[in-house]
């Protein structure tokens, strides 16, 4: 089950299309959907946890809490629409566009793929890249 709670002025459109999207996401890896939930917040909340949960005292645009067991894909994904919005911007891509990427970025993580060296990072952006394909059809 996937869940979308919103604690920012701003509307997710066609959350049936993202929970599918994302549900065929993690069969396609193999796993498979246990309880995942998507908070969108601000850049301040999700500062916040940064400063209180990873001791990061930045900006990130997604903070994710693992607890996936096995195969069965289970967290919560917190998500800045500020940080979206501005990285949108910087990327020129339209908003949707990033936060997708953004909302399947997480997932791919609870899928076992990692972004801190230059080869790991790579492999997430292709990844990245070929769901959001399947997300434009």
């Amino acid at each position: 089950m996937i869940s979308y709670n919103i604690d920012y002025p701003f509307e997710l459109l066609d959350e049936d299309k993202y929970s599918h999207w994302i549900q065929g996401t993690i069969e396609l890896e193999s796993h498979e959907l246990g309880e995942l939930s998507y908070t969108f917040v601000t850049d301040d909340v999700l500062h916040q946890m940064n400063v209180d949960y990873l001791d990061h005292d930045t900006l990130t645009d997604i903070i994710s809490f693992d607890y996936t067991v096995g195969k069965v894909i289970q967290g919560d994904v917190f998500i800045s629409v500020d940080r979206v919005k501005d990285n949108a911007k910087d990327f020129e891509v339209d908003f949707e566009n990033e936060l997708a990427r953004v909302m399947i970025h997480g997932v791919l993580h609870y899928c076992g793929y990692k972004d801190k060296t230059d080869s790991e990072k790579e492999l997430m952006r292709s990844k990245e890249n070929f769901y959001l394909g399947l997300l434009a059809k």
